[in-house]
């Protein structure tokens, strides 16, 4: 599924434009709860991201293979469904598509020494739709 990519807002609202170029990043969002799923998506879409959405780590991996426009992946931890959690997508993603930063969210708890990538970012839940947002501008104004 895709959020509506047509909704730009100003840039004076968020934070400044998108990087590198006018079109909107392309965020693969990975979330088994589907409510905040559609939370967390049409929060970056209000912001000018171009969301694609995945409810577990499976489906998301799919995603990338088909599509090389994703520019950063924001992934939940605990995921009933799918062959593996947010981490361990976090850990495979940072590996196989290195280009692609990696934000982790959850709310249950901080991460361990060990869990997260090298560069990856992690918020906990719950968070402010605002520093979600803030966070993911500057992870990819970085990664440009």
């Amino acid at each position: 599924m895709t959020s509506d990519p047509d909704r730009t807002p100003s840039d004076a609202q968020h934070g400044g434009p998108s990087p590198a170029c006018d079109a909107a990043p392309v965020v693969l969002l990975v979330e088994d709860d589907g409510l905040l799923l559609m939370e967390a998506a049409d929060t970056l879409a209000e912001a000018g991201f171009t969301v694609l959405e995945a409810p577990h780590a499976d489906q998301a991996l799919a995603v990338l293979e088909s599509r090389p426009d994703v520019e950063l992946l924001m992934t939940d931890v605990d995921m009933p469904l799918g062959s593996m959690n947010g981490f361990a997508l976090a850990r495979l993603v940072s590996r196989r598509w290195p280009r692609i930063p990696v934000l982790v969210v959850s709310g249950m708890g901080s991460p361990g020494p060990h869990d997260m990538p090298p560069g990856a970012r992690f918020i906990p839940k719950p968070y402010a739709p605002s520093a979600l947002v803030r966070t993911l501008h500057d992870t990819v104004r970085r990664a440009a």
